[in-house]
C-alpha cells in the first residue's frame, strides 16, 4: 500500500468489529489503513443526518469507535481531507467487502443496529422446514367438503385423477382463469404422511393457506376462523399437531392478513352471509374496508375487485387477528408466514409479533419478503423487519436467486460468495441463521425446471408453459444441478426448506404449473435418497446445524464452505462446471466472517451422500471434484 493509500474492508474483523449486524448500545470498531498526513474522517449517516468522526491513529492505521444509540440502519464512508479543502473519499465498491478511491461522496457500507434482545427459536433455526400446497399433497380417504362449498356458491371442479395437470384455461362457458379445480389433498393425508416427512428431519411444516376460500390456493380468504371442508376439520388440524409432536414437527400457518376475499364473512360482496361490509352498511367488519364509492367501488389488493384490501391498523381488525393468533394457539399452532409482509405496515407486524411470543416464546414469525429484508422501503420509510420487533426472518429469495444464477453459469462463485456475505453482513445473526433457505416456492418455477433451462415466467403464455418439457440432455443437467443446489441448501448457514415434491423430481413451469401433485408412487428414488442422505447428515452435525462459517470460491465454477462447531467440522463443495477440478483446501482459502479464526481442517471426512472417504493432512484436504459433481463431507474422526 502506498503513502496516500485508504483501504478498509467491512467482511475482515481486522476492519470491522463486529462482523455485519451490531447491537444496539454495544461498541463498533471501524479500522482503516492510512499513512497520509491529511486527516481521514469517517462519515457516518444516522437516522437522516451526518455525523463526522475523529479518528485514532497508530501504526499506520486510524481507528474509531463509536456505539449505535438506536436500532435501524447507519452508513458509513470515509473522507480525507487535504490542504485548501480538498477531498477524496473512501467508500463501498458493490457488494464486495473492500473499498476504493473515489472523487465525489461514494456508496455507503451499512452497518445494521438491532435490539439485542432479539433471538429467534433454535428449534426453527436448527431444523429442516417442508413447504406444502394443501390441495396438492396426499390426500386421504374421498374428497370432502364439496358440498358445503356449493352451498356458499362456490364453484368447485374435482380432477378425475391425481396425475391431472393443474387447469391453466378458463372454465367452459367464462372470459377468465378461475382456480377453481381440486384434488382434495387434506389434512389427514398430510398427517398419514408424517413418518414420510420425518424420514427428511422436517421439523417445521409450512402449509399454504388452510381457511375456508373459494380458491384452491385459498389466498382470498373467507373465513379466518374455520377450516376449509374440503382439507377437513378443526379435529383434524388438532390431530395432525398432536401426531406433529410425536415426531418432532412443528406446523407454520399461512397468515393472509393484509385483503380478505370479496367473497367473504368480513366483505360478502355476494351477499351469502349476510353481514358484511359490503352487503350491510351497519356491518362490525365496515371499518375494515376503504371505499371510495359504497358499495361498489373499494380499494384492493393490486387492483383487483376479489381481493379488498383491509385497514391493518383499525382497532377491531387488530383485535380480531389477535384472537385469531390465540384462537390457533389454542389448537396447538403458535408459527405463521405473513403473505406479502412488505404490504402490511411495521406497527402491524410488530402487534402481531407481541401477540404471538405472549401466547408462545417458541413460535416464529417468518414473513414474504422476495429482497434484502434489511433495508427493504415501503410506505414512504425503510421497513424494521429486522431490527428485532418484528419477524424473526424472511423466506429466502435473494439466496435462492444466487444460487440458482450460479448454478446456471449466470455468476461466478466469487459473485455467488458475495451475495451471500451480504445477506450474512446486513442481517443480525439470529435472523440470519432462521432465514429459509428456498430453492422455490409456490410463486415461482420449480426449481429443477429452471435449472433444466426453462424460460423466464413472462417468456411464454400459459398454453405453451402447459406444454413445455426440456430435452432429454438438459433434463438430466438439471437433475444434476438440483442436488448441487440441494447441498448449498443444507450446507450453507440458515434453514433448508424443501419446496414438497423437489426431493421427488417434481416439475413445473409458473403458477399453476408448479403446484402440481407429488407423485407418489412416481418418486425419482435416487434423488429422494439423496435428499434424506444430506438431510440426515445435517440433523446429525451440529457443525451443519449451528457452527460457524466461511466461505470461498476456488474457481468460478468452484464454491466452498467450511463449518465448524466445537469437534464437529463439515466441508462443503460443489462444482457447477463441466471439467473436473483439483481442489487443494486449506485455511488460507477462506478469508472472510465472523468465523474464520475458529475454522480449522483435520482429520477424516465423509460424503453425506456416497460414503465415500477423505483423509486431510496438516490442515490440508486435497481432491478431485468431478464435473457437476458437490460433496457435503461431514468429520467422522
Amino acid at each position: 500500500m502506498s503513502l496516500h493509500d485508504i483501504y478498509h474492508d467491512s467482511r475482515r474483523l481486522r476492519y470491522r468489529t463486529p462482523f455485519g449486524a451490531a447491537k444496539q448500545g454495544e461498541p463498533v470498531r471501524l479500522m482503516a489503513e492510512y499513512q497520509g498526513p491529511n486527516r481521514l474522517l469517517l462519515r457516518l449517516w444516522v437516522e437522516g443526518r451526518e455525523a463526522l468522526m475523529e479518528g485514532r491513529r497508530e501504526g499506520g492505521c486510524v481507528e474509531y469507535t463509536f456505539s449505535p444509540e438506536n436500532t435501524g440502519l447507519i452508513w458509513y464512508y470515509f473522507i480525507e481531507e487535504g490542504p485548501g479543502g480538498q477531498r477524496r473519499y473512501y467508500g463501498a465498491e458493490g457488494n464486495r467487502g473492500a473499498g476504493r478511491i473515489y472523487d465525489q461522496p461514494p456508496p455507503s457500507w451499512q452497518l445494521t443496529v438491532y435490539d439485542p434482545a432479539f433471538e429467534t427459536p433454535a428449534w426453527f433455526r436448527e431444523g429442516i422446514a417442508y413447504q406444502i400446497f394443501p390441495d396438492r399433497f396426499y390426500r386421504s380417504g374421498p374428497v370432502e367438503g364439496v358440498q358445503a362449498h356449493e352451498a356458499l356458491g362456490h364453484r368447485v371442479v374435482l380432477h378425475t385423477a391425481w396425475e391431472e395437470q393443474p387447469a391453466y384455461l378458463p372454465q367452459p362457458g367464462e372470459a377468465y382463469y378461475d382456480p377453481c379445480d381440486f384434488y382434495g389433498g387434506n389434512l389427514r393425508g398430510i398427517q398419514e404422511k408424517l413418518p414420510y416427512l420425518a424420514s427428511l428431519g422436517v421439523r417445521c411444516l409450512y402449509l399454504n393457506p388452510i381457511f375456508l376460500s373459494p380458491s384452491n390456493h385459498r389466498y382470498n380468504t373467507a373465513d379466518y376462523r374455520r377450516i376449509d371442508p374440503m382439507l377437513g376439520t378443526e379435529e383434524d388440524l388438532i390431530a395432525l399437531v398432536r401426531e406433529g409432536e410425536r415426531y418432532g414437527i412443528r406446523i407454520m400457518l399461512d397468515g393472509v392478513f393484509s385483503h380478505t376475499g370479496a367473497d367473504s364473512v368480513y366483505f360478502d360482496q355476494n351477499g351469502v352471509y349476510g353481514n358484511g361490509a359490503c352487503s350491510n352498511p351497519a356491518s362490525p367488519y365496515r371499518a375494515w374496508y376503504e371505499f371510495s364509492h359504497y358499495p361498489g367501488e373499494y380499494k384492493s389488493w393490486w387492483g383487483f375487485r376479489s381481493l379488498p384490501e383491509v385497514k391493518e391498523m383499525e382497532p377491531s381488525y387488530m383485535d380480531f387477528i389477535a384472537g385469531t393468533l390465540a384462537r390457533y394457539h389454542s389448537l396447538g399452532v403458535s408459527s405463521w408466514r405473513l403473505d406479502v409482509a412488505d404490504e402490511l405496515p411495521d406497527a402491524f407486524i410488530a402487534f402481531l409479533r407481541e401477540k404471538l411470543k405472549a401466547l408462545d416464546s417458541q413460535g416464529v414469525l417468518l414473513g414474504e419478503v422476495w429482497d434484502d429484508a434489511s433495508n427493504k422501503e415501503g410506505f414512504g420509510a425503510r421497513r424494521k423487519y429486522v431490527d428485532g420487533a418484528e419477524l424473526d426472518s424472511a423466506m429466502g429469495y435473494p439466496f435462492k436467486d444466487a444460487v440458482l444464477a450460479f448454478l446456471l453459469g449466470q455468476i461466478p462463485a466469487e459473485e455467488l460468495q458475495r451475495r451471500l456475505m451480504t445477506l450474512w453482513e446486513n442481517y443480525p445473526q439470529p435472523f440470519y441463521a432462521a432465514q429459509l433457505n428456498i430453492l422455490g416456492s409456490h410463486d415461482t418455477i420449480r426449481a429443477q425446471t429452471v435449472l433444466s433451462g426453462a424460460p423466464g415466467r413472462d417468456a411464454l403464455p400459459r398454453e405453451e408453459q402447459a406444454k413445455w418439457q426440456p430435452s432429454p440432455e438438459n433434463r438430466a443437467l438439471g437433475l444434476a444441478r438440483l442436488r448441487l443446489g440441494a447441498l448449498l441448501q443444507f450446507g450453507l448457514p440458515g434453514v433448508p426448506c424443501i419446496y414438497y415434491g423437489d426431493e421427488a423430481g417434481l416439475t413445473g413451469m409458473a403458477d399453476p404449473f408448479c403446484r402440481g401433485t407429488y407423485p407418489w408412487g412416481r418418486e425419482d428414488g435416487t434423488l429422494l435418497a439423496f435428499y434424506r442422505a444430506i438431510a440426515a447428515a445435517r440433523k446429525g452435525c451440529a457443525a451443519l446445524y449451528r457452527g460457524g462459517c466461511a466461505m470461498a470460491a476456488l474457481s468460478p465454477d468452484v464454491f466452498a464452505a467450511l463449518r465448524c462447531e466445537w469437534e464437529s467440522g463439515a466441508i462443503l463443495l460443489v462444482n457447477r462446471g463441466n471439467q473436473a477440478y483439483h481442489a487443494v483446501l486449506g485455511l488460507d482459502r477462506f478469508q472472510e466472517g465472523p468465523d474464520v479464526g475458529r475454522m480449522w481442517i483435520s482429520g477424516r471426512y465423509r460424503d453425506a451422500a456416497t460414503g465415500a472417504e477423505y483423509q486431510a493432512e496438516k490442515g490440508t484436504l486435497s481432491l478431485r471434484l468431478g464435473p457437476l459433481q458437490g460433496l457435503l463431507l461431514i468429520r467422522i474422526d
